[in-house]
């Protein structure tokens, strides 16, 4: 499946963020952990108006992991809700804004009709070029390599390549160069395991609803720093390695 991801061998940011710290950013002003949750929208908005301007054309976000099942109910179907708002409620400034809207993940035990509304949100986004957003709901990293397993032929071998396109769902879509934790954690929690495996990680204690455009910046720029080697020396990049196109001038400060 062709997502339209990454042009050639050179292609912008991919960038991972796991959306933590809505609840503790609520309890620590006395408000119900759900205006925590509608607090981290708000910082996705952010993080999605200002990623484009970085270089960034692929965005992952942690929204509900396969374990948030496990949590209270009241809590579950306050964002199940809050889900099928921003569905309903954003598509249209997705559209106007030239993001493309799709999901990774499970889709058979979202409840009230959300997987019909996701499929719509998907269609009528689907020519957005500016930026990828990727929402990964009801997802775990190991379920999907899980799957992509129980795809494969028995006497089947496929290259990396290939296999990465049955982990993800798309034969385009470019491996993770950056992935951003809130909230002081610093753990993948089950993240896009096949993806992030030469991720460069970046944790900071900005919990998600507080987490600004300047907040990205600051991410970016220090992952701009880095010398990211791919198991090789110092100084040299394998040439298997992607190069990642960032903006021209001296970039985010």
């Amino acid at each position: 499946m062709k997502c339209k991801s990454g042009t050639g061998d050179r292609a912008g940011l991919h960038v991972g963020i796991i959306m933590d710290g809505n609840g503790r950013w609520a309890m620590a002003r006395g408000l119900p952990r759900a205006i925590g949750h509608r607090a981290g929208v708000e910082a996705l908005r952010r993080a999605c108006e200002t990623a484009p301007e970085l270089g960034v054309e692929t965005l992952t976000v942690y929204a509900f992991s396969a374990d948030n099942w496990s949590r209270p109910q009241d809590e579950v179907s306050a964002l199940m809700g809050l889900l099928r708002r921003y569905l309903e409620g954003e598509t249209a400034r997705l559209i106007r804004d030239g993001i493309r809207l799709s999901a990774i993940g499970r889709r058979d035990r979202l409840p009230g009709g959300l997987p019909d509304i996701l499929r719509r949100a998907e269609a009528a986004t689907a020519a957005g070029d500016r930026l990828h957003l990727r929402i990964a709901l009801d997802y775990s990293g190991r379920e999907a390599i899980l799957q992509a397993v129980s795809s494969l032929d028995h006497h089947e071998r496929p290259d990396q390549e290939a296999f990465g396109a049955l982990v993800t769902g798309c034969d385009d879509v470019r491996d993770v160069d950056l992935v951003i934790r809130t909230s002081g954690e610093q753990r993948l929690s089950d993240f896009l395991i096949w993806e992030c495996a030469y991720a460069e990680l970046y944790f900071t204690d900005t919990l998600w609803p507080d987490f600004s455009g300047r907040d990205l910046e600051h991410a970016i720029s220090n992952f701009s720093a880095r010398e990211r080697r791919f198991g090789g020396r110092p100084g040299e990049t394998p040439k298997h390695a992607k190069q990642t196109l960032l903006p021209s001038g001296p970039g985010p400060g």
